[in-house]
């Protein structure tokens, strides 16, 4: 409970610092609304020219492309600068966050909270609009919205471990972004679409590998097509906590080979 008050100090602090200038927040918040907008339209288009994609739905693939847009603003808001440890080691800052009498991870994911405004209110948006259509036609009920949170909770402790991990690299390396384009953002963005689109080889590779099709396809199996049973969920649960734990002992091995840049 004391590191949990510790994160929420931190984290208003903050953004109490970004919001001293509300200009570039107000002004960032329209940008990634653009960003957003422009990637849902482009979707929105594909899927009103041919109706279907593989027997997937104009909103069963609006769910899909929601659900992971909503996980990734969470992983994005409460850990943002996990994604950005690069620019930590390549400055030599890292240095100075080692020195804070509080564990690494926590002093890296309090600094630049951002608050993704654009992200949440498009995410939630459009899994409204998909689930409502969905509900509608009698192909869902209820059940399915405490079911979606769940798997949007879980889904954000998966792109974080998968971001940690990737970063954690970078104690070795130095140099991660080109990775993290492959691990964090390709693969991201081939998750907005059904699995069933891709090779199999690709399939296994964004199952296995880099685990983002079970932030939202394995899920919504279970959730819109009532396929293979409630258990689907549990897995999900199950390889969020695996996945937090696995990165969260890879980092801390990265930490152990960690060399200063003594600036």
């Amino acid at each position: 409970m004391s590191t949990l008050k510790l994160y929420g100090l931190l984290v208003r602090a903050s953004i109490r610092s970004r919001m001293q200038y509300k200009f570039n927040f107000v002004f960032s918040t329209l940008m990634a609304a653009c960003v957003s907008a422009a990637e849902i339209l482009m979707v929105a288009f594909v899927l009103m020219k041919f109706g279907h994609v593989k027997d997937w739905s104009f909103y069963e693939v609006g769910y899909l492309y929601a659900v992971i847009m909503l996980s990734k603003a969470i992983y994005r808001t409460f850990a943002s600068d996990v994604h950005h440890l690069e620019k930590y080691l390549v400055s030599g800052d890292l240095d100075a966050l080692l020195i804070r009498p509080i564990p690494l991870l926590l002093a890296l994911m309090t600094q630049n909270v951002r608050l993704l405004v654009a992200e949440f209110g498009q995410g939630i948006l459009i899994l409204f609009i998909s689930m409502r259509a969905l509900i509608s036609s009698g192909q869902i009920d209820w059940v399915a919205i405490p079911q979606t949170l769940l798997i949007v909770l879980s889904g954000s402790v998966i792109l974080f471990s998968i971001g940690l991990a990737t970063s954690a690299i970078g104690f070795w390396t130095t140099r991660v972004e080109e990775l993290q384009t492959l691990t964090e953002d390709a693969a991201r963005t081939a998750a907005q679409y059904p699995l069933v689109l891709y090779p199999k080889w690709m399939s296994t590779v964004l199952l296995v590998l880099i685990p983002v099709g079970f932030v939202n396809y394995i899920p919504s199996l279970f959730i819109l097509r009532n396929e293979y049973g409630s258990w689907l969920l549990l897995s999900v649960v199950g390889v969020a906590a695996v996945c937090c734990m696995l990165a969260l002992l890879f980092w801390r091995i990265g930490i152990s080979r960690y060399q200063s840049t003594g600036s």
